[in-house]
């Protein structure tokens, strides 16, 4: 397996020494070897991938450097735009090198909106006339690769993809990260959540663990899942679609249980909420300043005052909890006013090692929703 640490002495013994992107589970050890490089704004989480190749060029315009962007497959949704209207060698020749975690690759298990994603990830790249290198464990096939990117895209002045498969990387074993602590669990702010609410109440759970979480209580609690639209992909829309749903069945109270990193993702979702007003849509921000569900790398949740921006995107009601007792009076204000109202939990970081996925498939949680949002 590949030494991440050893990786990233590679990449910068080559000049390569900016580093931006989003968090991927199997690029996890990578990124926490980034997470120790030194100099400040060498290294920068960003809110999504577009962002990343923004940030990217930005460096590159100021240094004449290389920069490098990570990601999930799942991001190139995210990064088609940027790729080829910005760095692209036919626009303004940005010598990019990608690394993209490979979820989905055929053969491999993995959950069902990696699957398609896995798939077609090869062909989107030809499509958009990025060469690649598939990159695995052998420290030598990687070295090669490594070259032959760097050289390409010193010589053409153009992005060059290294595709990482699962089990690539060797754990990294370095300092571990500050964290605040706070005393609720994701988990069981989630159930105190869906204990309150009323029996037509429906919620849409962002992608992750959350999603997992929501489905793991019914099924505690011997329910089913009809209520509950479990995200399991398009980080950053579930608040979208909870608001689609709001301003069609104004007689449900519609719950968005979101996360820090996907309000950040996507977070021009918050004035299209607080400009059309829907008055049943309530916004939960479970934030742990954690992209927890690939790694527990840093967001900048907690260091950001969400309750004013949200304040500032025409919400009409702005509340925060750390306890139970904190979110137990919340709830109770969120189900007494009129929407837009945004409730942000600060909760812990980490999960039960032992959590669950959901059984059903995504069409069917599709069909079972519908069934009872129309009923």
């Amino acid at each position: 397996m590949i030494d991440p640490r050893k990786f990233v002495e590679c990449l910068q013994s080559n000049n390569v020494d900016f580093f931006t992107g989003v968090p991927d589970s199997l690029l996890k050890e990578f990124c926490a070897c980034l997470e120790q490089v030194p100099q400040a704004g060498r290294h920068i989480i960003s809110a999504n991938e577009g962002g990343a190749v923004a940030l990217a060029l930005g460096y590159h315009l100021a240094t004449g450097k290389i920069p490098l962007v990570y990601l999930q497959n799942s991001g190139l949704g995210n990064i088609i735009n940027p790729l080829l209207s910005l760095a692209d060698a036919e626009v303004y020749s940005v010598p990019l090198l990608l690394v993209i975690g490979w979820r989905g690759e055929t053969g491999v298990h993995d959950e069902p909106q990696h699957k398609k994603q896995g798939r077609v990830m090869l062909s989107m790249l030809d499509a958009m006339e990025i060469p690649y290198s598939i990159v695995g464990p052998e420290v030598n096939a990687a070295e090669v690769a490594l070259s032959d990117a760097l050289t390409y895209v010193q010589k053409h002045s153009a992005p060059f993809a290294l595709v990482i498969k699962k089990g690539t990387f060797s754990t990294f074993t370095g300092e571990k990260r500050d964290t605040v602590s706070f005393e609720l669990t994701r988990e069981a702010a989630i159930q105190q959540v869906l204990e309150f609410l009323d029996e037509r109440a429906v919620v849409v759970s962002t992608t992750g663990m959350a999603s997992r979480e929501v489905y793991e209580y019914r099924v505690k609690k011997g329910l089913g899942h009809e209520r509950d639209f479990l995200t399991v992909g398009g980080m950053g829309h579930a608040s979208q679609i909870a608001l689609g749903v709001a301003l069609q069945r104004p007689d449900r109270s519609v719950y968005c249980l979101d996360g820090d990193g996907a309000l950040l993702m996507h977070m021009g979702a918050l004035p299209i909420a607080g400009a059309l007003k829907p008055e049943n849509f309530k916004h939960i921000v479970l934030n742990n300043g954690a992209h927890d569900s690939v790694g527990g790398q840093p967001t900048v949740g907690l260091r950001i005052d969400i309750l004013g921006i949200a304040r500032a995107c025409s919400y009409r009601l702005v509340l925060q909890a750390e306890t139970p007792q904190e979110l137990q009076a919340c709830l109770k204000e969120l189900q007494q006013s009129k929407g837009p109202c945004l409730l942000e939990i600060r909760i812990r970081r980490g999960a039960r090692k032992d959590l669950g996925r959901p059984a059903t498939t995504p069409v069917e949680n599709k069909h079972a929703f519908m069934k009872f949002i129309q009923g």
